[in-house]
């Protein structure tokens, strides 16, 4: 009996449903019409800024093979260390002490602090500053990492091509005058296509600029940072090729089941050693910035010292010198001995502290992918030497090991394991990689700020890793959200210094970070923010009220969510 009225009634859900598909084809064409220019020209922008970053990591990598191949010698600078064995032993040291001589003079008059730019100043320009890095700085920062690198420097080339790509989107987005949510997606798609470019990881480079950059996954930042991630990798292809950066000649059949235990293992392993690579290049900065304030030597000659120290250590082992991938490659294929496993580590742990340590720049993701691939391999040694019927290949804990470190010092354990695999091609070992990287992140990121860039910008009172919640108080100058004296809502002046004379006031250049606490603790309802002078007393600006520091802090952060959910 229900079956004729349901027949009865099908044309007519037919035509409804038909009518809706109409208005829903119209509603688009009108959002294509009206709206779609703004977007297909933004995503050209991001098309032209991924072209420009790509092309920038293609020309700063191919300067430091120029540069290495001119000051060492050599013709093949995948095998540095192995050709620096056979120099004489003063060019070994003379060549990165004159590098990170060059370095501190650049530094010296380029920057305001003599410190190189790197990822966390670029996280930093993304949070607070509207998208935007110092292009002064930057540029001379670049300049002094391609030395570092070309000259011996134990670091890695992916933080400055990161840093350099922050500064083609800064200039981009200062010459279209972009507010800051376009300003931060251009950062993203810059920062997207130098990773691809670096890597020949598409994929990595777009969700290591959403995870660690901009720190957030909003569609609307999807598809532009995509599209320059691909033109940064389209870029590498046209010159390298489609080939992996590592090639493993094996691939051992993974007992899954059997070696999760040890592979859970290998993480907590990896994350510890993280934490002391970490760890051991800020001692060595704090080290660094006690030295030359006790000796008083001038800044420009920290880098210098520092490569001296390298040049020295690379008499016995060269292998610290520069990026290191030979070595990583000998590691990945099981090519090295327990004994060189340890000290290799070990040593390079020291040479990144000293290349760090002494302001000579370069990037943190290259050594930690060389430590990582150590760490792995020493692992696995053991473990199928003491379980060799129920373990596969030791270069499977390499090739984990190299993605659980680096993950943890970078703080991303969903791009890096994607570039780990990028990088090699081996999916086999995906679930293995994955275990490894998950706990030695969970570890790690509760004994440092969560990871070494975090930490870096933690250690200048800055709380980023805390989340917008923290950090953006410290966006507000109180002399931004005062009332002026002259304003009729504004406090009289008798009542204001009152509270000076009770020692409630603030100064004008500090911000609601230093504010907001003394409401606690005075149980007032508005500061009085002063004018500080040694040789004066307190001038009045105005009155910080506490109504208009909460409505500040709730527009940011209710800015900030609707971003991030965009």
């Amino acid at each position: 009996m229900t079956k004729g009225p349901q027949n009865k009634n099908a044309p007519g859900f037919i035509a409804h449903q038909v009518g809706l598909s109409v208005e829903t084809l119209k509603h688009a064409l009108q959002v294509i019409r009206h709206r779609g220019p703004g977007k297909v020209t933004f995503w050209f922008i991001a098309l032209v800024i991924g072209v420009a970053a790509g092309f920038a990591a293609l020309l700063f990598r191919k300067g430091i093979d120029f540069l290495q191949e001119t000051l060492y010698g050599t013709e093949d600078v995948n095998t540095l260390h192995s050709f620096i064995s056979g120099l004489e032993w003063y060019w070994v040291v003379l060549i990165p002490t004159l590098g990170g001589l060059t370095v501190g003079l650049i530094l010296h008059h380029f920057t305001n602090d003599a410190r190189v730019r790197t990822v966390s100043d670029v996280i930093l320009g993304a949070a607070m500053h509207e998208g935007r890095v110092e292009i002064k700085a930057g540029i001379a920062s670049a300049f002094a990492s391609l030395i570092t690198l070309s000259t011996g420097g134990s670091s890695g080339r992916e933080g400055p091509v990161v840093h350099i790509a922050g500064v083609v989107s800064t200039w981009v987005s200062d010459r279209i005058n972009a507010d800051g949510i376009t300003g931060r997606d251009l950062l993203g798609c810059a920062v997207a296509a130098a990773v691809a470019a670096s890597f020949n990881a598409p994929i990595a480079g777009a969700l290591f600029a959403l995870e660690v950059v901009l720190r957030h996954f909003a569609v609307h930042a999807f598809a532009p940072i995509v599209i320059a991630s691909v033109a940064g990798a389209i870029i590498n292809r046209i010159e390298f090729g489609g080939v992996t950066e590592f090639v493993l000649p094996t691939y051992g059949d993974l007992q899954f089941y059997v070696e999760l235990p040890a592979f859970l293992l290998l993480g907590l392993t990896c994350g510890a050693v993280a934490v002391a690579l970490m760890r051991s290049v800020f001692w060595a900065e704090d080290i660094g910035d006690f030295l030359e304030k006790f000796t008083g030597w001038p800044r420009w000659l920290r880098p210098a010292v520092a490569g001296a120290m390298l040049g020295i250590i690379a008499l016995w082992f060269p292998h610290i010198i520069g990026v290191g991938y030979e070595t990583m490659s000998l590691a990945l294929t099981g090519a090295l001995t327990l004994h060189e496993v340890v000290v290799f580590a070990i040593l390079k742990v020291t040479a990144v502290a000293i290349t760090m340590g002494g302001r000579m720049g370069g990037g943190m993701f290259s050594p930690s992918l060389m430590i990582g691939a150590l760490t792995g391999l020493g692992f696995g040694l053991i473990a199928t030497g003491v379980f060799p019927d129920v373990s596969g290949s030791s270069t499977l804990y390499a090739l984990a090991g190299m993605g659980a470190v680096s993950a943890a010092v970078l703080g991303a354990p969903i791009s890096t394991t994607l570039i780990v695999f990028e990088l090699t091609g081996d999916w086999q070992t995906a679930m293995a990689v994955m275990v490894a990287v998950s706990m030695s992140t969970a570890l790690a990121s509760r004994l440092v700020d969560r990871s070494f860039f975090l930490t870096q910008i933690e250690r200048r009172g800055i709380h980023l890793a805390a989340g917008p919640q923290a950090y953006l108080l410290a966006m507000f100058t109180v002399a931004r959200i005062m009332r002026r004296p002259d304003d009729t809502n504004s406090a009289d002046q008798e009542t204001c210094w009152e509270l000076i004379n009770a020692g409630v006031y603030i100064d004008g250049s500090a911000t609601l970070e230093a504010a907001m606490p003394m409401f606690e603790t005075s149980g007032a309802s508005l500061i009085p923010v002063v004018a500080l002078s040694p040789d004066a007393p307190p001038e009045l600006l105005g009155a910080l009220f506490q109504v208009d520091a909460l409505k500040a802090y709730n527009r940011a952060l209710a800015a900030t969510a609707a971003e991030e959910h965009s």
